[in-house]
């Protein structure tokens, strides 16, 4: 039984995989004032790369259970010039899992993973496809130029995060990197024979290997409203992160155990020394009460740890599906008009 998945029937070339096609996968959550503004500017993208790079274009929106009208208008958006699947989730599941349903659904050969809020500007996506067809790279990401703009204590969060993650992992996740990204044909493929149901994109792209590039980026301001990630949220995504990609927490719980364990043994050390050599008799109410504090809670702690681990192995013993679609409509593009046409129609 091969244990791998293989890819290799798909053409590295990446000139004569273009002919696939690309598909943009953009999950959306609450963002009716700027979806149409966004369509707009995807319809203009995919008459470049038709132009440039005879590329065929396909966008899939993946609605992750609104509360605003922004199914409505997404059903709504025009054909013209580019294919628009609209997947409606059955409520919110989350990121992940919309980014997943949009995987599943792409019809095109290359995927590109885009956020439906405007910050990541469909401008830099022609750039990212010639580092595929031009230069050959499989997976082309983004990450922030700086961080000058952010507080200290998130700057600091955001280091300590990736530094824990990457922690004794033999393939890394860049640093800032985010899931702004073009994927080719079999890095696409790869990425789908992926099983787990727990997933963390960011590092599943990277893990999967084949030719990597970064793009550093500066994100557009937001086209509307305010962002839904807060702390609480971002702290959640980052524990989704760890516990799923990476045996970090785990680590350290048993650096800190042996810590410990170290600390006690030069705690007795000390009470032999001040027993036999000085004559003092050590006080052993509150030394044995903050012991017995700092033990427990590290052991909580631990049990914690262990708890989000247990947590997901349960998940993906129930097999439980990742999501549920509630509609799903499908526009082909087009035909568009050359001006030519135009011209004989107003003269007939």
């Amino acid at each position: 039984m091969m244990l791998g998945a293989d890819v290799s029937n798909l053409t590295g070339d990446a000139r004569a995989a273009a002919a696939h096609g690309l598909t943009i996968i953009v999950p959306v959550y609450n963002e009716a004032a700027g979806l149409a503004l966004l369509h707009d500017r995807l319809i203009e993208l995919a008459r470049t790369l038709k132009q440039r790079h005879g590329l065929a274009v396909e966008v899939v929106y993946v609605d992750d259970g609104s509360a605003d009208t922004t199914l409505a208008i997404a059903c709504g958006l025009p054909a013209t010039a580019i294919d628009v699947q609209v997947v409606s989730l059955s409520r919110n599941f989350g990121k992940e899992a919309a980014l997943m349903a949009g995987l599943d659904y792409a019809r095109r050969g290359a995927t590109l993973f885009m956020d439906g809020d405007g910050q990541h500007s469909p401008d830099l996506v022609e750039r990212l496809v010639a580092h595929w067809i031009n230069d050959g790279y499989d997976v082309v990401y983004t990450a922030k130029a700086h961080r000058s703009n952010e507080s200290l204590l998130r700057r600091l969060s955001v280091q300590g995060f990736y530094t824990l993650i990457n922690w004794g992992a033999r393939q890394k996740i860049p640093e800032d990197a985010g899931d702004f990204r073009l994927l080719s044909p079999r890095a696409t493929a790869a990425l789908r024979q992926l099983p787990e149901r727990n997933r963390f994109f960011k590092g599943l792209a990277s893990w999967i290997g084949f030719r990597q590039l970064r793009v550093d980026y500066e994100p557009e301001a937001r086209a509307h409203g305010q962002t839904s990630f807060n702390a609480g949220r971002l702290i959640g995504l980052s524990i989704e992160g760890l516990t799923s990609f990476s045996v970090a927490p785990l680590r350290v719980a048993s650096l800190l155990g042996l810590l410990l364990a170290f600390a006690a043994f030069l705690f007795g050390l000390s009470i032999l020394w001040e027993t036999f050599i000085t004559g003092k008799s050590v006080p052993g109410y509150p030394s044995l009460v903050v012991g017995l504090m700092t033990i427990g809670g590290v052991q909580l702690l631990m049990i914690g740890v262990m708890g989000e681990y247990i947590g997901k192995i349960l998940s993906e013993l129930k097999a439980r599906p990742v999501y549920f679609i509630a509609e799903h409509t499908v526009k082909s593009a087009e035909p568009e008009k050359s001006a030519s046409d135009s011209v004989g129609n107003a003269a007939g």
